[in-house]
C-alpha cells in the first residue's frame, strides 16, 4: 500500500508540474500576442525553470527580449537586453538545431544587435544571419519570415559601407556574395507565403528604392503602408518606408 501511495503521489506530482508549465506558457502566451514583453515574462521565466530545456520556450523568451529592446532608448541597455535575447536563441539552437524557428530566432536576434556593433563585430554578425536565415529556409521552405530575413541580409550587405567592408577584407578575406536582385527573389518569396505582413512589401519597396526602380518602389511601399499594423515593429517598418518615399 505505501509503495502504491508514493507512485500514486509521484504521478500526480508529475501531471500538476506538467499542468503548471502548460498553464504558465499559456498566460505567457496571451500577453506576448499583446506585445507586452514585462508581463510575458512573468510567465514564461517560471516555465523556464519546470522545463528549462523547452527549446520552443526559449524562442518564446528570446522574442519577448527582443520586444523590450525597442523600448529601450540607451545603448547600453539595448545590448545587454539583446545579449540576453541571443543566449535565449543560442540555447534553443542547440536544443532543437532541426527546427526552423530555433534559427529563425538566432538570425532575429544577431540582426537587432548588429546595429550597435563595431565594424568586426557587425562582419561577423552578418555571416551569422545569413547561416542562420539559410539554414531556416531549408527547414521550412513555407516559413515567409525566414525568406524575409535571407532578403534583408542581401539588401543591407549590398548597401554595406566602405569602412566595414575594408575591416572584412582584412579579417575575413572578404564578404560573401550578396545582391538586390537575390533580395528581390527572396521578398517576393515571402510575400507569396504571406501577403499579409506588411513588412514584405515595404521592404520590397526599398529594395526596388534602392536598385532605382522607382515606380515598382513606391507601389511597394504604398501597399504596405496602407495596411493595418499587426506585428511589434510594423509601426518602426512603416517609418522606413516613408523615409524612402521621402527621398
Amino acid at each position: 500500500m505505501k509503495i502504491a501511495a508514493v507512485i500514486a503521489a509521484l504521478v500526480c506530482s508529475t501531471d500538476c508540474a506538467f499542468g503548471d508549465f502548460a498553464e504558465l506558457v499559456k498566460q505567457g502566451d496571451v500577453y506576448d500576442a499583446q506585445f507586452k514583453p514585462e508581463a510575458a515574462l512573468q510567465y514564461y521565466l517560471p516555465a523556464e525553470k519546470l522545463e528549462p530545456n523547452n527549446a520552443a520556450l526559449l524562442v518564446k523568451i528570446a522574442r519577448q527580449h527582443v520586444y523590450r529592446m525597442a523600448d529601450q532608448t540607451a545603448k547600453a541597455d539595448q545590448l545587454k537586453t539583446g545579449r540576453t535575447a541571443l543566449a535565449y536563441a543560442e540555447r534553443a539552437v542547440k536544443l532543437a538545431p532541426n527546427e526552423c524557428d530555433s534559427h529563425l530566432a538566432l538570425a532575429i536576434c544577431v540582426g537587432k544587435l548588429t546595429p550597435l556593433l563595431g565594424n568586426k563585430e557587425s562582419v561577423e554578425a552578418s555571416r551569422r544571419i545569413k547561416a542562420a536565415a539559410e539554414t531556416a529556409v531549408k527547414l521550412n521552405p513555407r516559413n515567409d519570415y525566414a525568406w524575409h530575413l535571407l532578403g534583408r541580409w542581401h539588401q543591407e550587405l549590398e548597401q554595406i559601407g566602405g569602412v566595414t567592408r575594408a575591416v572584412a577584407l582584412i579579417v575575413y578575406g572578404g564578404l560573401p556574395a550578396a545582391s538586390s536582385e537575390e533580395a528581390v527573389k527572396c521578398f517576393q518569396k515571402a510575400i507569396a507565403l504571406n501577403p499579409d505582413r506588411l513588412i514584405h512589401h515595404i521592404e520590397l519597396g526599398r529594395t526596388y528604392a534602392q536598385m532605382g526602380r522607382m515606380p515598382e518602389a513606391r507601389q511597394s511601399i504604398e501597399k504596405g503602408l496602407a495596411m493595418p499594423n499587426r506585428d511589434k515593429d510594423d509601426p518602426e517598418t512603416k517609418e522606413r518606408g516613408r523615409k524612402t518615399l521621402s527621398k
